[in-house]
C-alpha cells in the first residue's frame, strides 16, 4: 500500500500524490519556445518531484534531451574558481545517472579557465547531441556569490549567441526564491540581486502553487480507495483551513493521524477531532520542516516584513523584502488583498518560536501556577484578574525582556502571546489573527465554549482608543461576544507607570463591554 510522504520527492506507486504535471501549467510551452525561466516555491511543497516528473516526460517525448540536475552541493561554495568546476562535475555525474548520450565526452576543457568553462562546456556537448539539450537546474538559490554570478553571466552569454553558436535550448532555474531573492552582496548594502540582472534573459518566473481543497480530498480519498479509510468531511475541512493546503503539512497531519494516532487501524475514520490533535503535536514537535524554515525569521530582510505584520502595520509591497518573505512560503496575500501568515499553523509557529524563550523563563517567578484554573470563578475565566496580573508583570519586567526581542517592535505583543500562552495550557486555546495593515492584532481566548477577544494596538493618541473600541467591537461581533478587552501599549519613554496602567469599562455599542487596559 502507498503511504503518505514526508521526505524528499514524491514517488509513483510508493506515495500518494497528486499528478505533479496537473500543479503548473505553461512549463512545456516555455521549453518548446526555447525559453530560460524560474520556478520557485516555497521548502517542501513538490519542486522536486514536479521537475523529475517533467523531466520524464520531455524525454518521453522524444524532442529534447533533458537533464535533472540539483545544485544543493553547492551551498555555501562562494569561489567562482572552485564554484564553477563543481558545477561542471554535477553535470557531468547527472548525465551519467539519467544515461544521456555523450556523457563520457563531456567536459572535456581547460579547467583553469573558470570564466567560459561552464559555457564552452555546455556548447561542445551540444555540438554533440542530435537533439536540444534541456537543463533543469533545481535547488539554484543554493549558488551565491562569485558562483552565482559567473554560473549566470556564462549562461547568459551564450544565451544571447545560441543562432550561431550551439548551446542549451531552454533552461530552468527552480528553488525557493525568484531569481532577484538569490543571494549575493552585489553591492556592499545589498542581500540580493535586487532584480534579474545579471541574468535578464527569464522570459517568466513562475510558481508552484499549494494544493486546493479539491486536490486535499483527492489526495486522501487515494488512501480511502487503498484501505477503506474514510476521512470525514470536517476533518478535511480543519486540514485545508489549517494549512491553506501547504503539501508537506497535508501529508504530515494524514501520517501523524493515521500511523502515530491510529498505529494503522483503518476501521476507525479519520475525524476533524483527530486532525486537531495531529495539528498540535506537529506544532510542538517543530519536525526539520517547520525549523528549517522559521530560521529564516532570523533573517533581516524576514524580520522587515513579519514584524509589522504581527502588530498590524502597513508592509510595503514593493520591496525585495516583500518578494523574498512571500516566496519562502511564510506569508500569503489573501484575495481580500491582506497580508498574512501562510497558514495558521505557521501563524502559531511564528509566535511561538519568537516568545519561545520567555514561555520557559519568564512566568515561573510571577504566577507559577497561573494558568487557566488559576483564573477561574464561577466556571469562567475573570478576564479582569487575569488583566491585573499582566499589567503587574508588564510594568516590573517589560524593560528587560524588550531589550532581548530581535523583533523589538512586536515585543508587547510577543509577551502577551506568551503570556496568554502559558494561561491557555491549563486547557484553553489561542486564536491569533494577524494581518498588516489593520493597525492591530487580534487574539481570542478559548475555554470550554467560552470567547473572550482581545484587540491589542500601540497607543497613538487618542485616536488609538476610538479606532480600537470600533475595532474591539466588530471582532467581538466575529465571535459573538458581548464582552471585549482592548490593550493599549504606551511605548512613550517618557511616560508615568501611574498614567499608563489603568482597567476602564467602556460601552461604545448597546449591548456591548470593553474593558479598556492601559500598559
Amino acid at each position: 500500500m502507498r503511504y503518505f510522504n514526508i521526505a524528499g520527492p514524491c514517488i509513483p506507486g510508493t506515495h500518494y500524490m497528486i499528478e505533479a504535471a496537473t500543479r503548473l501549467k505553461g512549463v512545456e510551452q516555455l521549453v518548446d519556445m526555447n525559453q530560460y525561466f524560474v520556478i520557485h516555491a516555497a521548502r517542501q511543497s513538490g519542486k522536486t518531484t514536479y521537475l523529475q516528473d517533467l523531466a520524464k516526460r520531455l524525454n518521453a517525448g522524444g524532442k529534447y534531451y533533458t537533464l535533472y540536475c540539483s545544485l544543493e552541493g553547492l551551498q555555501g561554495v562562494v569561489d567562482a574558481e572552485k564554484g564553477i568546476p563543481k558545477i561542471i562535475s554535477i553535470i557531468k555525474n547527472s548525465l551519467f545517472l539519467r544515461k544521456l548520450p555523450h556523457a563520457a565526452e563531456f567536459a572535456k576543457a581547460d579547467y583553469n579557465d573558470f570564466t567560459d568553462l561552464l559555457r564552452w562546456t555546455l556548447t561542445q556537448y551540444c555540438m554533440l547531441l542530435d537533439k536540444p539539450l534541456v537543463i533543469l537546474f533545481d535547488e539554484a538559490d543554493c549558488l551565491s556569490e562569485a558562483t552565482l554570478i559567473s554560473f549566470l553571466r556564462q549562461l547568459r552569454y551564450d544565451y544571447n549567441e545560441r543562432s550561431t553558436t550551439p548551446f542549451v535550448h531552454s533552461v530552468a532555474l527552480v528553488g525557493m526564491r525568484n531569481i532577484r531573492d538569490f543571494k549575493v552582496r552585489v553591492r556592499p548594502d545589498s542581500e540580493s540581486l535586487g532584480s534579474a540582472s545579471p541574468f535578464n534573459i527569464i522570459a517568466e518566473a513562475l510558481t508552484l502553487k499549494n494544493f486546493t481543497k479539491e486536490k486535499i480530498a483527492q489526495l486522501y480519498r487515494q488512501h480511502t480507495d487503498e484501505s477503506g479509510q474514510q476521512f470525514e468531511t470536517g476533518a478535511i475541512d480543519l486540514v485545508w483551513e489549517q494549512t491553506q493546503g501547504q503539501p508537506w503539512l497535508v501529508n504530515a497531519i494524514a501520517r501523524e493521524v493515521i500511523v502515530k494516532a491510529l498505529d494503522y487501524d483503518y476501521a476507525q475514520p479519520v475525524t476533524a477531532d483527530m486532525v486537531a490533535k495531529a495539528i498540535q503535536t506537529i506544532i510542538l514537535r517543530r519536525d526539520t520542516h517547520i525549523d528549517s524554515l522559521l530560521e529564516r525569521l532570523k533573517e533581516a530582510r524576514v524580520r522587515r516584513v513579519i514584524e509589522p505584520m504581527i502588530i498590524g502595520e502597513v508592509v510595503d509591497t514593493f520591496t525585495d523584502d516583500f518578494y523574498c518573505t512571500r516566496d519562502l512560503g511564510l506569508i500569503r496575500v489573501t484575495p481580500e488583498k491582506k497580508i498574512e501568515p501562510a497558514n495558521p499553523i505557521y501563524a502559531e509557529v511564528i509566535v511561538r518560536t519568537l516568545n519561545a524563550h520567555m514561555q520557559e523563563n519568564i512566568l515561573q517567578s510571577v504566577v507559577p501556577a497561573a494558568q487557566i484554573p488559576h483564573y477561574l470563578k464561577d466556571g469562567r475565566i475573570d478576564m479582569d484578574y487575569l488583566m491585573r496580573d499582566f499589567q503587574q508583570f508588564w510594568r516590573e519586567n517589560s524593560a528587560i525582556w524588550i531589550e532581548r526581542f530581535e523583533y523589538k517592535e512586536a515585543a508587547p505583543h510577543l509577551i502577551l502571546m506568551a503570556f496568554l500562552q502559558r494561561v491557555a495550557n491549563g486547557g484553553g486555546q489561542i486564536i491569533r489573527e494577524m494581518a498588516a495593515g489593520g493597525g492591530r492584532l487580534d487574539i481570542c481566548l478559548v475555554y470550554e465554549k467560552c470567547k473572550y477577544p482581545i484587540e491589542l494596538k500601540i497607543w497613538r493618541g487618542e485616536k488609538s482608543l476610538k479606532k480600537g473600541l470600533e475595532q474591539t467591537a466588530r471582532y467581538m461581533d466575529v465571535y459573538g461576544c458581548t464582552e471585549g478587552w482592548l490593550l493599549l501599549f504606551d511605548r512613550r519613554p517618557d511616560g508615568k507607570w501611574d498614567d499608563k496602567i489603568y482597567m476602564r469599562k467602556e460601552t461604545p455599542d448597546t449591548g456591548k463591554t470593553i474593558t479598556v487596559v492601559g500598559l
